[in-house]
């Protein structure tokens, strides 16, 4: 493809993805064809000879596009929010073009030093504590998700936890991780992945009401696990949990983590976004405690997956952790000291150009911008809210801080998850659920730039529908 050819494709292209978010209302959100339909419909070999992109985006259209779950849907209102926008599109597709390989400063200078001042950008865009920025001991970097954030994290307390020797002497087992009940499921995961296994996370009770992590359980098992000859490692907190936007008190489990030397991350995946917004920080109170935080933008703050902003207080210990340096990556700018390797902050070595989106949101919307969205997210979901109270039908299940609201028919499960298949047919929108105290709970995550008014009011009468026909007589 020769850049001209390549200049006509990319406007059919952006021209495709434009036609595509102006008639994604008009759209069902979630395919309704069954599995394998894809499959069926694609040759079972690869073309012998090169076809135009015109043929390539029929077949988008025609084959692709119609099987998809609409993720920017005003009418998505399942998990919890993949935002991406104009900006952050047109972003990608320069980092796409440049082909720019991240690994070292050397291997790409402004895709280094582009990527720091957008985590410091951020830092001051959520008034996160001094510790993470670059111009101290701490910083940041783009993982491509919360879960390897977590990862990360786990890596770095276990060789903490060592005396510095971990990355030498390798798994020991009697290491431990703490976290909630209600914490993401990538804890344990990270746990498997270091060699801890399952066994090696503690899971600590919630409070029945907040469903947030009690400190005197935390500290309770803390000093269970001591008595017993064990490590504690690590405490993951959570600012806005998976099922239910729960947030851990931070102002009393960072003085239990200090106390006894044990790490603290917290992962505020999709509330961190919200802290854009000064009256939406309550959920920091208590982050100078911690050693990291991460938060991801692809979630509710414009910046299409995969981009994970995660932070550390001690950039140094990090790298310690991390860093392996074959004699092939040896260079001069690294042996100055000087400059930052990214590939010594995560676990592949390969990285991609991807401080660019970031750079292209922020200009764009600027902060009041990414404001005004988090704010209006915020108020469609307490009209939801609103519309779920006044109706002795339904329950709210726990408090919603966010954009998230948790909700059920009172009475038993069965109706619940009735009504969700019942809306969720409908091809208008689209709920998930989750347990909350063992109890089927719907949850309406608002968060599409697309989404308006008319789409949570349209969602109310959906279930309102549904629910005449679930509800036992």
């Amino acid at each position: 493809m020769t850049p001209e050819e390549f200049r006509q494709a990319g406007y059919a292209v952006v021209d495709w993805i434009a036609d595509y978010w102006a008639t994604l209302p008009q759209r069902p959100v979630t395919s309704q064809d069954p599995p394998g339909t894809v499959a069926a419909e694609l040759p079972p070999r690869p073309p012998t000879q090169g076809e135009p992109v015109e043929a390539i985006l029929t077949d988008l259209g025609k084959l692709v596009a119609p099987r998809l779950t609409h993720w920017q849907h005003p009418g998505f209102f399942g998990y919890f929010p993949a935002n991406t926008s104009g900006p952050s599109v047109l972003g990608d597709l320069v980092s796409a073009g440049l082909g720019v390989q991240g690994m070292l400063w050397a291997t790409g200078p402004a895709c280094t030093e582009l990527e720091t001042v957008m985590l410091d950008w951020l830092a001051e865009a959520l008034d996160l504590p001094a510790r993470f920025r670059s111009t101290g001991r701490g910083g940041g970097v783009i993982q491509d998700s919360a879960s390897s954030a977590t990862l990360v994290a786990t890596l770095v307390a276990l060789h903490r936890a060592a005396g510095g020797r971990w990355r030498e002497v390798g798994v020991d087992r009697r290491y431990r991780v703490y976290t909630s009940t209600e914490a993401h499921s990538s804890v344990e995961k990270a746990a498997r992945i270091a060699g801890l296994g399952s066994d090696g996370v503690r899971l600590i009770e919630v409070d029945p009401t907040t469903r947030a992590m009690s400190p005197t359980a935390l500290r309770a098992a803390i000093e269970a696990d001591q008595a017993a000859g064990l490590v504690p490692a690590l405490v993951v907190a959570t600012v806005g949990t998976t099922s239910t936007t729960a947030v851990d008190p931070l102002p009393q489990i960072g003085p239990i983590c200090a106390g006894y030397g044990v790490f603290l991350h917290v992962d505020a995946a999709y509330a961190g976004a919200a802290a854009v917004c000064p009256e939406l920080r309550f959920g920091h109170a208590g982050l100078e405690y911690a050693d990291s935080y991460c938060f991801d933008p692809h979630k509710w703050l414009l910046t299409g997956f995969d981009c994970d902003a995660f932070w550390v207080a001690d950039t140094g210990e990090l790298v310690e952790a991390l860093t392996v340096l074959p004699e092939y990556l040896r260079n001069a700018a690294t042996e100055s000291g000087a400059v930052i390797d990214y590939r010594d902050w995560q676990v592949p070595l390969g990285r991609r150009f991807r401080a660019l989106k970031l750079w292209f949101v922020l200009r764009w919307y600027g902060v009041e911008g990414l404001r005004e969205h988090i704010r209006r997210g915020v108020a469609l979901a307490a009209r939801f809210a609103d519309r779920v109270r006044a109706d002795d039908r339904f329950e709210l299940v726990a408090p919603h801080p966010y954009a998230l609201v948790c909700f059920r028919l009172r009475g038993p499960d069965g109706p619940n998850e009735e009504l969700l298949a019942r809306v969720n047919a409908t091809g208008r929108v689209f709920l998930t659920h989750t347990r909350v105290a063992g109890r089927y709970t719907l949850r309406l995550a608002v968060g599409s730039p697309q989404t308006t008014e008319t789409h949570v009011d349209e969602a109310w009468a959906l279930i309102c529908e549904a629910a005449a026909s679930a509800t036992p007589a």
